[in-house]
C-alpha cells in the first residue's frame, strides 16, 4: 500500500545522480543551475578517485586521433561503433584542457608538455597521469573544488536514489532514501535527470570498486523498461593486490608499461607464452592468464623490482603505500596478484548525446553504455567517455530549464532496507563463480536460478531488486552470446563467432522471457 512521501524536493531542471567524475565534470560543463546528487559527501566512495592510470588523448608528436580510435576498436574486440570511437578520440584533447583549466595538476615536463605514459593494447604514449598513479584523486579534488565554489550547483549529499519517477512515458526525477538511516522515501523533482551511478563491481566478491558499485543505476533504468547494452561484457582487472580487502587495491597496469613482468611462484613468466604481448596483451587475455595459474594451484606476483625498484615511491605512491601498509616492500619483494571485476562496458544504452531509451533520462560514464568499449574497453578510455559525454549531455540538457515544476501526486515507495547481509554475500558469490571470468551454460543458467530465488527472497528490498536486475541482465546476456568475445569467455564456445560480431540491446522484459524458456530449478514471476 503506498505510504505519503516523508519529503518531496522541487529543485525542477537538471537533476545529475552520482556525484564521481562523470556527475561533477557534467555539473561544471553546465550553464544553468543544477543538482547533484551524492550518496556519500564529496569524493567518498566514487570510483573515480581510485583511478589510477590517468586518461587517455592523442597528444603526442608521434600521435592522432585517428590511431587512437583504432587502437580503441581493436581492443573492443570488433563490437565498438566506429563512429563513437571517433568520437571521443577527437573530442579528447579539448576535455583534457577543460580539466587542466579546473586545476588538474597534470603531469609535465621542463617544456610545460604533458607527460604520455604507455599502457596495454596503446600503440603510443597517450596516457595524461597526475603524480603517477594518482589521476583519478587529483582529477576528483580539482572537480570537488571547482564545484563547491560554483554557487549554481546544489549539491544533496546523503541521498541515495532507489528508483526512477516516472509521469506517463517520461522519467521526471527520482525517489531516494536518506543514507544514513535509509529512511524516506524522497521524492526530487527534475525535468532532465542525468544518471552518472558508476559501475557493478560489488556485484561480484573481489572487486577494485567501491563495494557500493553494484549496478543499481543499470537496476532502475531497467526496470523502467530502458534498453540495455552489452551486459554480458565484463573486464575484470588483472592484477588486483591480492591482500583479502574488499575491494581490492589495484596494482595500476601502467606497471606493466614501464616494463614490469608475471611471474608464479615456480618464478616462471606464463605470460610470455601465453600471447605474442606478453605482459601487455588485452587485459581479458592477461586476466585469465593470471585466473588458468591460481586454479592450477599457483600463486601469481608481479615483479617490479627491475623495471620500476628504487623509483616506486615516487612513481607510483599509491600503490608503494598500500604494498608497504601489508608489509610488502615492491622495490625488493614480489607483489601478489589476483584478477578483480574492473569495469562493465555494458550499461544503459545512449546515443551520442547520452540520451537513454527513456524519454527525460540521460546517462553518462561507467553505467552506460555508448557502443565506446565494445568488448573490452582499452586502458584509460573511461575517464575519458565520462568526460565526453559529460560534456555532450550538458549541451544536450541546456534548453531544458524552466518547465513545468508543478509537484506531481505520485505514489511513494517504502523506505529501502539494507540488503541483507547473507543475500548480498550470496550473489556476490554467484556472479564470482558462475559469471566471472569464464562461462559456461550449466553455471549461468544455474546463476540465472540462484538471482531469481535471490529476487524473490528478497522481494521488498527495493536496493536489492536494482541488483538482481542488473545481475540477471549480465547472466542472460552472457547465456545469450554463444561465443567468446573481449571481456565475455564461454569454455562452452571458446571461438570467436564472427555472425555474432553486434552489439547486445536488451531489456529486462526480454531477459525474463528467455528464462521462461529455460529448465530453471526455480520460477520468479516478474518483479517490478
Amino acid at each position: 500500500m503506498a505510504q505519503p512521501l516523508n519529503n518531496v524536493l522541487n529543485p525542477g531542471g537538471v537533476l545529475i545522480v552520482g556525484a564521481g567524475l562523470a556527475g561533477l565534470f557534467t555539473a561544471l560543463k553546465m550553464k544553468g543551475p543544477v543538482t547533484v546528487l551524492a550518496a556519500a559527501s564529496l569524493g567518498s566512495g566514487a570510483s573515480s578517485t581510485w583511478a589510477q592510470g590517468g586518461i587517455a588523448a592523442a597528444l603526442g608528436p608521434d600521435d592522432a586521433p585517428e590511431l587512437h580510435a583504432r587502437d580503441t576498436e581493436a581492443a573492443g574486440a570488433g563490437i565498438v561503433d566506429p563512429a563513437i570511437a571517433h568520437l571521443i578520440a577527437n573530442e579528447a584533447p579539448a576535455r583534457i584542457e577543460d580539466l587542466a583549466r579546473l586545476g588538474v595538476p597534470f603531469d609535465r615536463d621542463a617544456k610545460g608538455n604533458f607527460v604520455l605514459g604507455r599502457e596495454a593494447a596503446h600503440s603510443r604514449n597517450r596516457i595524461v597521469r597526475v603524480t603517477g598513479d594518482r589521476a583519478g584523486a587529483e582529477i576528483m579534488a580539482a572537480l570537488i573544488k571547482a564545484v563547491r565554489a560554483e554557487p549554481r550547483i546544489t549539491v544533496l549529499e546523503g541521498l541515495v536514489a532507489f528508483e526512477l519517477a516516472i509521469e506517463g512515458a517520461r522519467v521526471v526525477g527520482v525517489y531516494a532514501h536518506r543514507a544514513a538511516d535509509r529512511s524516506g522515501p524522497v521524492f526530487i523533482r527534475a525535468d532532465a535527470t542525468i544518471f552518472a551511478l558508476g559501475g557493478v563491481g560489488g556485484l561480484f566478491e573481489v572487486t577494485t570498486n567501491p563495494p557500493q558499485a553494484r549496478g543499481q543505476g543499470v537496476g532502475m533504468a531497467a526496470r523502467a523498461g530502458a534498453v540495455i547494452a552489452d551486459p554480458e561484457f565484463v573486464q575484470f582487472h588483472p592484477t588486483a593486490i591480492a591482500l583479502g580487502r574488499d575491494p581490492a587495491p589495484l596494482a595500476t597496469e601502467a606497471l606493466r608499461g614501464e616494463g614490469s613482468i608475471l611471474v608464479n611462484d615456480r618464478g616462471e613468466r606464463f605470460m610470455a607464452v601465453t600471447h605474442a604481448d606478453a605482459e601487455l596483451a588485452p587485459r581479458d587475455v592477461v586476466a585469465r592468464g593470471i585466473f588458468r595459474e591460481i586454479r592450477a594451484g599457483r600463486r601469481v606476483f608481479l615483479d617490479t623490482r627491475q623495471a620500476v625498484g628504487a623509483k616506486f615511491p615516487t612513481a607510483f605512491p599509491t600503490v608503494f603505500e598500500t604494498c608497504m601498509s601489508a608489509g610488502i616492500d615492491p622495490r625488493s619483494d614480489l607483489i601478489p596478484v589476483a584478477p578483480a571485476e574492473h569495469y562493465h562496458m555494458g550499461g544503459i544504452a545512449t546515443d551520442e548525446n547520452a540520451r537513454t531509451s527513456l524519454p527525460g533520462l540521460w546517462a553518462i560514464g561507467e553505467c552506460a553504455s555508448t557502443g565506446a568499449h565494445g568488448a573490452n574497453r582499452l586502458a584509460s578510455n573511461s575517464l575519458l567517455e565520462a568526460i565526453v559525454f559529460g560534456a555532450r549531455a550538458a549541451a544536450d540538457v541546456a534548453h531544458i530549464v524552466g518547465a513545468d515544476n508543478a509537484i506531481l501526486t505520485l505514489p511513494a515507495h517504502p523506505s529501502a532496507a539494507a540488503p541483507a547481509a547473507l543475500a548480498l554475500a550470496t550473489l556476490r558469490k554467484t556472479m564470482t563463480m558462475n559469471v566471472g571470468l569464464e562461462r559456461n551454460h550449466a553455471d549461468l543458467t544455474a546463476a540465472l536460478a540462484a538471482i531469481a530465488q535471490i529476487e524473490r527472497a528478497n522481494a521488498a528490498d527495493v536496493d536489492m531488486r536494482n541488483m538482481t536486475a542488473t545481475a540477471l541482465l549480465i547472466a542472460g546476456a552472457a547465456l545469450a552470446r554463444k561465443e567468446s568475445r573481449g571481456g565475455h569467455f564461454r569454455s562452452d564456445y571458446p571461438r570467436t563467432d564472427e555472425a555474432q560480431a553486434k552489439r547486445t540491446f536488451t531489456t529486462l522484459g526480454q531477459v525474463r522471457a528467455a528464462m521462461d524458456g529455460l529448465k530453471l530449478p526455480t520460477r520468479l514471476e516478474a518483479v517490478r
